[in-house]
């Protein structure tokens, strides 16, 4: 299971959280490219190395070129996002990073989610910290998010509404349920928006993980503190479990017998393309005798909110059930096999170390079979054989 784990023993920040992003392997032209589809003018992204207590990583600064005043409602937002040429995936968790916040607001202000007025957050530089944020996440295409005890520091924090106690108090809001800590430094450690990403992508606060780490980045604040360094680390890796490689997930199910069975494969398709691990189909008999299909997903904990909104939004059920479990995998890799009729993705999979089975991905052959003409089952036959004789 390819995870990130977050570090946080100074805290994070919107620009902390980008630093980290871009010096873990994002591609600064990339996420620059990305940012460009929101269509919104008047901001520049300054990357540098930077150092703190004789640790590199980066540093990044997100620049506004224009000056506004401009105090965005959650609507503001959403439309700027919602019109955005961004992926459907980005654009919904960018909206739930926004959404946490707006929640927490208006819960300290006790006035309606529409009525808050976003001072900070709704400024230009936090719309790309939370966008950005969105458009990492994507990228590396990764199955969880394990979150460290969160430091907040300590101290007072300048804002809009004056001086605050730290941490603020949309930010006690955000991190509820979440394990933090208090006083490690004397600023404002964590923000916001770094609170507001932490809640969005989190998907495993416990304080042991056992990672195989394949890259570490930071991201460099822009504090210089004496005792601590004002950084963010980020690693990421394949995590492993004691006995063996179980992790949590989620199954969701839901029956349908009202729906016209041709949008299933539609619907499976959508599910498939947002990370479901599995979608499946059962014949069922509901009440009264009624015959029915029983819609499965099988997907990470931090997918809920999406495939619960592509069933409602796509399928005529009424209702869903959500299942929590341990899902147990096999350790997997994948390898180009060279063949007379081109080249073939072979997934072998591992147990306590060991081969237990290898077999030649479907869809290289399925081309190989329709460019060539050859039938399948004489490329699957060509393809084992060669698998057969590399034993």
């Amino acid at each position: 299971m390819k995870i990130i784990s977050y570090d946080c023993f100074s805290g994070i920040s919107g620009d902390m959280n980008l630093g980290a992003m871009i010096d873990i392997g994002i591609e600064k032209e990339f996420l620059i490219s990305e940012l460009s589809k929101l269509h919104l003018a008047g901001w520049e992204l300054i990357v540098n190395s930077d150092q703190r207590h004789g640790i590199k990583g980066t540093k990044v600064t997100v620049k506004q070129t224009i000056h506004e005043h401009a105090h965005r409602h959650l609507s503001d937002i959403t439309a700027i996002i919602r019109n955005s040429t961004l992926d459907e995936e980005t654009k919904e968790l960018s909206l739930k990073i926004f959404s946490n916040i707006a929640v927490a607001e208006a819960k300290v202000h006790g006035i309606p989610i529409d009525h808050v007025h976003f001072h900070e957050v709704g400024a230009i530089d936090s719309i790309i910290d939370i966008v950005g944020a969105a458009i990492c996440f994507k990228a590396l295409d990764v199955q969880g998010v394990h979150v460290s005890t969160l430091e907040l520091g300590s101290g007072f924090v300048e804002c809009d509404h004056g001086l605050l106690p730290v941490p603020a108090p949309a930010t006690a809001e955000i991190i509820k349920n979440i394990p933090v800590k208090r006083g490690g430094v004397g600023f404002e450690a964590t923000t916001p928006t770094g609170a507001a990403i932490i809640a969005a992508l989190g998907t495993d606060f416990s304080p042991e993980l056992n990672l195989n780490v394949e890259r570490i980045g930071y991201g460099i604040g822009h504090k210089d503190n004496p005792d601590v360094p004002n950084l963010l680390r980020v690693f990421l890796g394949e995590k492993t479990d004691s006995n063996g490689s179980g992790h949590d997930a989620l199954k969701i199910e839901c029956n349908i017998d009202d729906m016209n069975p041709e949008i299933f494969d539609y619907l499976s398709e959508k599910l498939f393309t947002t990370g479901a691990s599995d979608v499946f189909l059962s014949n069922i008999i509901m009440k009264k005798g009624r015959p029915a299909i029983q819609l499965n997903i099988i997907c990470e904990n931090n997918l809920a909110d999406s495939v619960k909104k592509i069933i409602f939004t796509e399928s005529t059920t009424l209702g869903i059930r959500t299942f929590p479990f341990k899902k147990d995998t096999l350790k997997r890799e994948f390898e180009l096999l060279d063949t007379y009729l081109g080249k073939v993705t072979i997934k072998r999979s591992y147990h306590e170390g060991k081969e237990v089975s290898s077999k030649p991905e479907f869809d290289d052959c399925r081309k190989i079979a329709a460019d060539t003409g050859i039938p399948l089952k004489e490329v699957f036959r060509h393809v084992n054989k060669l698998l057969n004789n590399s034993i």
